[in-house]
């Protein structure tokens, strides 16, 4: 059952990687700026102080950095991707992703790009950073971690594909579906779950499978709350 899974999962990649190719940069320039305009007029944007955010490609995928440039300047807290190795003794090495703070436009526009061409946090700066889920570093959290507040009022997404019942592929890493489910457990020093953040997808039209065709997902992949398209389509699912 799961390798049929990964199997349609990694096919529906493939096309979607070269429908992705085809598309002019202009395009993707009017979309990015149509769809960052919804979120930016979107009232659990405007309401939230802590966002996160993905810093995108140059190519392939809907532009953040107009939304990075607005949170900052109305004073949010903005908290981006940052992938690192995690060594347990008990599994092997295993890479995950933190969200950490960004302290402004002068550090985002130093950022260096990792090998996709994503602008990334250099390791140096990482170890006095701060995490959404309190303390500075990444996981496993330091001895700090009830140190600052936990979590994030939103998260603005990316995605290869997705479909009108709010499911998502991602690159096939499940960086953001394992995210999640950390978030999810809540710190370690409280027993109540906490409050998950909107999960906010932003689309090119071209990532959005026709209505009649659905993404395959497993148990662990979370569907999102929100669909912001290129083409000025929003979608919000009922939670």
């Amino acid at each position: 059952m799961m390798a049929g899974l990964q199997v349609a999962k990694r096919d529906l990649r493939r096309r979607m990687r070269d429908a992705l190719q085809q598309i002019p940069a202009d395009s993707i320039a009017n979309q990015s700026r149509i769809a960052t305009n919804q979120l930016l007029s979107l009232q659990e944007y405007r309401d939230a102080k802590r966002i996160g955010v993905y810093l995108s490609m140059p190519a392939g995928e809907l532009s953040t950095t107009a939304i990075v440039q607005d949170a900052l300047a109305n004073g949010k807290e903005v908290f981006v991707p940052y992938i690192h190795n995690l060594e347990l003794s008990s599994q092997p090495k295993t890479s995950v992703m933190d969200m950490l703070l960004l302290e402004s436009m002068d550090e985002f526009r130093s950022l260096q790009p990792d090998k996709w061409g994503i602008p990334s946090l250099s390791q140096a700066s990482v170890l006095h950073k701060r995490n959404c889920f309190g303390g500075k570093g990444v996981s496993p959290q330091p001895e700090d971690s009830t140190q600052g507040p936990y979590g994030l009022d939103l998260i603005v997404m990316p995605g290869m594909a997705f479909d009108n019942g709010f499911r998502r592929l991602g690159h096939g890493k499940g960086y953001y579906d394992h995210f999640l489910t950390r978030y999810s457990k809540g710190p370690e020093s409280t027993t109540t779950a906490p409050k998950l953040p909107l999960l906010v997808a932003l689309a090119l039209k071209e990532q959005v499978l026709a209505p009649t065709e659905k993404i395959p997902v497993a148990d662990h992949d979370w569907l999102v709350d929100v669909l912001m398209v290129g083409d000025d389509r929003c979608l919000v699912r009922q939670r």
